[in-house]
């Protein structure tokens, strides 16, 4: 009978020579299945290509991870003028990855790329008015408006272009992108694998230089091609997996699992104004029976556990001005789900469509509950590109989704996306736009607090968003990486290393 320790012993063995190997190479693999479309920072709308943002380019400020302070990145020192205009001292001896320096004329032209009408997310730089250049190392970015999240936003959403290079090669920008981050593109595949190593000319930055010099990150189809990738020894990391999957990485000895609630949360928003066609959703007690018949307590022990929570308010509850105590409440209800419905003249429910690209598993039961109370929602699970296209169109009466809120500490990230006449507000209240514009527009915390909490009351008790749960993110990896996951939901490779 063979020995249980040696055939233990063997395989952690073999399983190990995997990572060992790449660890000599000094090559780490990582497996996401949210494919960039482009890695242009501003022409994509996927957290994924925010995380190559961070690594391939930098921005004027840098927050720390850990205390969400913010510091010099590109920028040394900053100062507002006025309440409208902030002046930046540029780091001096920076270079692009191609070797041409950074100036302040990269800084004017990134703000002029961020103000246009191609960019992938406008909402994120509407309080934008422009930048003029006051010598090559001082620039000065004007705002449209007051706007107390603008140095959060400048640090998380503006990563700094290469002016005369961008201009250069057009749009082969999106096949050979250069920044000035601590790491640079060596290969972008379209949507099936990239390529980065180690910018060994990196400054003095406080991201620091990465101690793992090359990152190969395959773009894979589904979450089960991620976790074959890592339990087969193809890939190092891999993220946002489903809990039933984590048991049996877990067995795994070479592997390790962590998790870590993110500033993500996941919801349902309801076309109360028809965008996608006149539909019994245009009435609040069906959005309300809506929000009634959905057990997102037990969404929560099912598919997020470790630390997820319910949330009444469709933001993260530590961004300023997320008060989720005064928002209305839905427990979970079915009979009075039932009784909403026939009070809005459907009896006998309705058929509508639910469209998303959150985990089948999660979509199949929401559409569960729906059906119980009588809703007949077809089902249409999507890769998260073709989901956001179809909600940016108005297509989607139960519109599925989650946001990140590009991970800025602030209701202004989050409420105005979905409730300012944007592409994917599917509201259109004027007057929780005007709310949500007057508490992002003012530098009094107690009127922001107020315009906010107002928003939020209008939002809930008319039942525009169905927030589901905050997320917590699921991270695997092999042993042999030093790996430490962020609320931010930033995975930094940079800080990274083998054991």
């Amino acid at each position: 009978m063979p020995n249980p320790f040696w055939t233990r012993l063997i395989l952690l063995l073999l399983l190990a020579l995997p990572a060992q190997a790449q660890k000599a190479e000094d090559t780490l693999r990582i497996a996401w299945r949210d494919a960039v479309p482009d890695v242009d920072p501003y022409h994509n709308t996927l957290r994924t290509g925010l995380i190559l943002a961070h690594h391939a380019w930098d921005a004027l400020i840098l927050r720390d991870p850990e205390t969400l302070q913010l510091k010099p990145l590109l920028a040394t020192t900053w100062r507002y003028l006025d309440p409208m205009t902030l002046e930046f001292e540029l780091r001096p001896g920076v270079t692009f990855h191609d070797g041409s320096p950074f100036t302040a004329d990269d800084v004017v032209y990134t703000v002029q790329v961020a103000m246009s009408d191609q960019v992938a997310v406008p909402s994120n730089y509407t309080f934008l008015a422009g930048a003029e250049r006051v010598d090559d190392l001082r620039v000065r970015i004007r705002l449209k408006r007051v706007f107390p999240a603008a140095l959060e936003y400048l640090a998380m959403v503006l990563p700094i272009l290469p002016r005369a290079y961008r201009e250069r090669v057009g749009g082969g920008f999106s096949t050979a992108p250069v920044g000035t981050g601590p790491y640079r593109f060596t290969r972008v595949d379209s949507v099936t694998s990239l390529g980065l190593e180690r910018n060994d000319a990196y400054f003095d930055s406080p991201k620091g230089k990465p101690l793992i010099r090359k990152l190969e990150i395959a773009e894979v189809a589904d979450t089960a091609a991620e976790v074959a990738a890592l339990t087969e020894g193809r890939a190092d990391w891999i993220w946002q997996f489903g809990p039933d999957q984590i048991e049996a990485i877990t067995r795994n000895p070479a592997l390790q699992t962590l998790r870590q609630e993110s500033m993500r949360f996941a919801y349902v928003n309801m076309d109360a104004a028809g965008r996608s066609g006149p539909s019994p959703l245009m009435q609040q007690k069906v959005r309300q029976a809506v929000s009634h018949a959905v057990d997102r307590a037990a969404l929560v022990r099912q598919f997020m556990p470790g630390g997820a929570r319910v949330l009444d308010a469709p933001c993260f509850p530590t961004q300023f001005g997320c008060d989720q105590a005064v928002a209305a409440k839905y427990e979970y209800d079915p009979a009075k789900a039932r009784a909403l419905l026939a009070e809005a003249g459907y009896p006998d429910g309705f058929d509508t469509q639910l469209v998303g690209y959150l985990l089948p598993p999660w979509q199949e039961a929401l559409r569960g509950y729906l059906a119980a109370v009588g809703i007949r929602a077809a089902l249409s699970n999507l890769q998260p590109g073709p989901a956001i296209v179809r909600s940016k169109e108005g297509r989607n009466p139960l519109d599925v989704g989650s946001w990140g809120s590009y991970s800025i500490n602030d209701a202004s990230a989050s409420l105005p996306i979905f409730f300012t006449f944007g592409d994917q507000d599917y509201a259109r209240s004027p007057e929780v736009r005007d709310l949500l514009l007057h508490g992002g527009g003012s530098t009094d915390p107690d009127v922001r607090r107020d315009a906010y909490r107002q928003a939020i009351r209008r939002i809930t008790e008319q039942a525009f968003s169905l927030p589901l749960f905050t997320y917590v993110t699921t991270y695997a990896a092999s042993r042999g990486l030093v790996f430490k996951p962020t609320t931010d939901e930033l995975p930094r490779f940079y800080l990274s290393s083998w054991r």
